[in-house]
């Protein structure tokens, strides 16, 4: 299987949301990667639980990634109705009790994904490979879009490889923070398979968005 995408909507023409989704949608797209932000875990806000619901209804086959980056993160699973088909991820940093916040999400029918910020060592993922569906790595600081690349990014991601590798279970691998154009293939050469895509390739300035959707397939498949 080729890389999957997972084009984040806080970079998108907010203006035109509902149109832009249902062109992912048609053009296959796996993934919608919401962020939200609770403005305690990480400086800044984005969408409200409201929103983060509202987005299941422009949607036929296209499945939620909603990336918690909050506090006690399970206090908004009801109200962002988080269900069968969603995959979502919560910060390792973030949750007083991991397994139990994972548990929480697998018992509504999602799939549970952990993140980890730049500074977390890897290893932490692995008290969690019978727990999770994905690992989320972030290759920026979580909270902000356009940064550069965190340092030690590409081998943080190939250690994390190794290591869902050798648990023997079929984990995917996301990543998130300048998924940049030229970035994108050394990821999957590492060990990407998830790529949550924003400024710095399908909502850059160097295509449309359906075009750009089409070349970063080429880039990661």
């Amino acid at each position: 299987m080729g890389g999957m995408l997972s084009p984040s909507v806080m970079c998108a023409d907010l203006l035109h949301l509902y149109d832009e989704i249902e062109m992912l949608d048609s053009l296959g797209v796996e993934f919608l990667h919401i962020d939200f932000m609770d403005n305690k875990f990480v400086p800044n806000i984005t969408f409200d639980t409201n929103m983060v619901k509202s987005f299941k209804k422009p949607m036929r086959t296209i499945r939620r990634d909603i990336h918690i980056m909050a506090f006690e993160p399970q206090q908004f699973f009801d109200a962002m109705e988080i269900s069968k088909g969603d995959m979502v991820s919560v910060h390792y940093e973030a949750c007083e009790d991991a397994h139990k916040v994972l548990a929480d999400i697998r018992s509504r029918g999602a799939s549970p994904c952990l993140a980890i910020s730049p500074d977390t060592p890897v290893e932490v993922v692995k008290d969690f490979f019978s727990e999770v569906d994905a690992f989320l790595l972030m290759t920026v600081y979580p909270g902000f879009a356009g940064q550069p690349l965190a340092p030690k990014s590409m081998e943080r991601l190939k250690k994390l490889k190794e290591l869902v590798v050798a648990s023997g279970k079929d984990i995917k691998i996301e990543v998130d923070g300048n998924v940049s154009w030229d970035h994108c293939v050394e990821m999957r050469e590492n060990g990407a398979d998830i790529f949550v895509a924003g400024s710095s390739s399908v909502y850059g300035k160097k295509y449309p968005l359906d075009e750009a959707v089409r070349v970063f397939y080429s880039l990661v498949k």
